[in-house]
């Protein structure tokens, strides 16, 4: 694996990505020194960097200020594309909202946070409503804490040493002991419910995406208000449910 230490790591090409994710986050328009500000680099070479990304089409500017341009999208759907469940996760999610009348989504595990692939929403709007490519914090929400619990042994230990647990509500779980304890927890029953860790409005039930070989590679969940049902009440309607539609996105890894 190439570090940024090593000779084979192109930094080139890892600085002009930076500064491509740089302008997707805050304003919609940037000028220069924004952009150089935000990547800590000078801006003689934020310069080059923007000056080639509008010749390929991927920034836009009216000399003054910069914006990416749709062109953009491809880099993310490139990766949607390459999932061979993703169109299949996008219709069992459909049938599933239909059923339940509940919000779902389907992630994935992005180092500390969870990245929304799929997001169907139900008529009631919730207080969080994420959406595609939406990034959750993986310590505070229910189908980050199955994705964990989806890790060898060994990254999961990683993970409890180096990730940062930041407090959201006065439930949210920050103690690594305590975490890895409901972690393992969820290993053993396949599914976890979390209810107002990332914010005390919102409940959740979320089970693991498999393959065919048995690892976890994704998760679907559903989200409700607070106080709409209890823990068993969630459990009785929705655990089979859910499962169901993560045996049919499994059965498109194939």
């Amino acid at each position: 694996m190439a570090t940024p230490e090593s000779e084979s790591f192109v930094r080139t090409f890892a600085r002009g990505l930076a500064v491509i994710e740089a302008m997707g986050h805050g304003a919609h328009r940037k000028n220069l020194a924004e952009i150089a500000e935000e990547v800590d680099l000078p801006r003689t070479a934020v310069r080059r960097f923007l000056l080639t990304l509008i010749e390929l089409g991927f920034v836009q500017t009216d000399g003054k200020r910069y914006w990416l341009t749709p062109r953009v999208l491809r880099l993310g759907l490139s990766y949607l594309n390459s999932l061979p469940y993703w169109r299949q996760a996008q219709l069992s999610l459909e049938e599933l909202c239909g059923r339940i009348k509940q919000s779902c989504a389907l992630s994935v595990l992005d180092g500390e946070h969870i990245v929304y692939i799929q997001r169907q929403h139900s008529k009631r709007i919730l207080t969080m409503s994420p959406s595609l490519g939406s990034r959750l914090p993986a310590h505070a929400v229910s189908m980050g804490r199955i994705l964990l619990a989806g890790l060898p042994d060994d990254a999961l230990e990683q993970y409890l040493r180096t990730a940062t647990f930041k407090r959201l509500t006065g439930a949210t779980v920050v103690d690594p002991d305590t975490l890895r304890e409901r972690i393992l927890a969820a290993r053993k029953q396949g599914y976890v419910w979390i209810d107002g860790e990332l914010d005390e409005a919102i409940c959740g039930l979320a089970v693991p995406v498999r393959d065919q070989d048995g690892n976890t590679i994704a998760a679907i969940n559903v989200s409700l208000p607070t106080g709409q049902v209890t823990q068993e009440e969630a459990l009785k309607l929705y655990l089979a449910e859910l499962r169901q539609a993560a045996s049919q996105i499994r059965a498109a890894t194939m």
